[in-house]
């Protein structure tokens, strides 16, 4: 049975637009998309009750070169629900016991339990992708894990973890531009470390690696969903109205919140402090 989205569409309808198409579509104006944002944000609130109510536990995987927009679509995503709810996963650099463990072992303990949505900002597909590429783990270690992940995929997904996977793909020009715009932005300078800049010629290895990832682990029981990413609000936009098709879920009833009279010490709005307390200084 197919779900629908919050539009009505069915998850079929909704994938019936992506590809190189959409590249061709003008952005988004900042009120449309708040929009339909905030829409969305309503309907992940009641995907986010329905998870908890009926125990579920779901698994996202965002994986996707540097700059296609994994971090601001995951903060799409979690900016208005539950950070109890929806845990995201992004973990450092392995430690030297971590590389001495079974590969997958460091992202086991992360999976969700009951009435959890976990979203993994890369995971275990890092040994496929940016371990392949820079040269941090062997070709027959890649091959190994590449025969592996479907097994431990498959177990994930009988223990009840409903997976869904997301590529996010980034054209050329569009990363070098974001990739540029963090250089002399102080905001945005944490984003480029030196990893990034020594896989950022590497663009070739990189899609040999993504295809090789996607043809041995793209499964019916896990499949991958690619996402064009140049445009940010669309991508956004876009993953969430699919995230919400892959679910089925629905409005638990509530009742309406009154707030309770509320008994004051004195006829003042604010009561005074008893205490002698430290200001924050008032710069604004």
């Amino acid at each position: 049975m197919k779900s629908k989205n919050h539009r009505g569409a069915t998850a079929t309808e909704a994938n019936a637009g992506n590809g190189a198409g959409s590249r061709s579509k003008q952005k988004l104006k900042r009120k449309q998309y708040e929009k339909e944002l905030a829409s969305l944000h309503v309907e992940l609130v009641k995907l986010q009750q329905w998870v908890v109510e009926n125990r579920l536990k779901v698994c996202i995987v965002f994986e996707g070169r540097d700059g296609a927009g994994k971090g601001g679509t995951i903060k799409a995503i979690t900016e208005r629900v539950s950070p109890r709810v929806f845990r995201v996963v992004a973990l450092p650099a392995p430690t030297e016991r971590e590389k001495s463990q079974m590969y997958i072992q460091r992202y086991i303990p992360h999976l969700p339990a009951s009435g959890e949505i976990v979203i993994f900002d890369r995971s275990w597909y890092n040994r496929a992708g940016i371990e392949r590429v820079m040269g941090f783990s062997t070709e027959e270690q890649v091959k190994k894990f590449l025969q592996a992940v479907p097994l431990v995929e498959r177990a994930m997904v009988d223990s009840g973890v409903q997976l869904i996977k997301y590529w996010l793909e980034v054209s050329p020009d569009e990363q070098t531009r974001r990739l540029e715009s963090r250089i002399d932005d102080g905001r945005k300078l944490w984003k480029l470390s030196p990893m990034d800049l020594k896989s950022y010629s590497r663009w070739d290895d990189y899609s040999k690696a993504r295809d090789d990832m996607l043809a041995a682990t793209d499964t019916p029981f896990a499949p991958w969903y690619v996402a064009n990413s140049d445009d940010k609000k669309r991508l956004r936009l876009n993953i969430i109205t699919h995230l919400l098709s892959q679910i089925p879920y629905k409005e638990l009833p509530r009742e309406k919140v009154k707030l309770p009279k509320r008994h004051l010490a004195n006829s003042s709005r604010e009561r005074e402090f008893s205490y002698s307390y430290k200001s924050v200084p008032e710069e604004f």
